[in-house]
């Protein structure tokens, strides 16, 4: 395994992490597999370490000149999303996929593999809820509560990773090192 270990900023660490967790208790609300737990019990989180966390994060990120304007988009999407009424099913799902293709656009920006495993994950998440508003599937819901869950994980991990100096890189040949045909 490469053992490249990327230390990364501060406020990209601290990105994640809010990132992450905000993920995770908005995936597992979504699912419903913890008892008693829905998607309104991590609204708080959301307004707070997803909302004005990540905001603030990404404000700190412009200044450094890091990539700030990510978290402050996310950031803003997490807080509108915390506290609005979400009003009708079609309303929520087309907040859903703006927010997918926010997402979008951070994953196809570049950044790191984790980086853009992270959005991409939060892209497909958005975009299944979305569908899932419109198409009023629970099924379609736990699936991409699932999803985010996935994304929340894999952002932990890249700001845990980043700061305990565990592998960041997944493991890859040599240059030069492929399988040659014999003929």
């Amino acid at each position: 395994m490469d053992n490249d270990v990327s230390a990364g900023s501060t406020t990209t660490i601290a990105g994640r992490l809010a990132l992450g967790i905000t993920l995770l208790a908005f995936g597992l609300g979504t699912t419903g597999v913890i008892d008693g737990v829905a998607t309104s019990d991590a609204m708080s989180l959301a307004h707070y370490v997803g909302g004005v966390a990540l905001f603030l994060v990404g404000l700190l990120a412009l200044r450094d000149g890091a990539f700030g304007v990510g978290y402050v988009a996310l950031g803003a999407l997490w807080f509108t999303w915390a506290v609005s009424g979400h009003g009708s099913a079609n309303a929520a799902g087309l907040f859903l996929l703006l927010f997918a293709l926010v997402a979008l656009t951070l994953t196809l920006a570049g950044g790191d593999t984790l980086g853009q495993a992270t959005h991409g994950l939060l892209f497909l998440a958005m975009l299944v809820l979305g569908v899932a508003a419109f198409a009023d599937s629970s099924a379609l819901t736990k699936v991409g509560g699932w999803i985010a869950v996935v994304s929340g994980a894999v952002a932990w991990y890249a700001a845990t990773a980043a700061l305990a100096h565990w592998p960041t890189a997944l493991p890859g040949r040599a240059a030069g090192r492929g399988v040659t045909a014999t003929g």
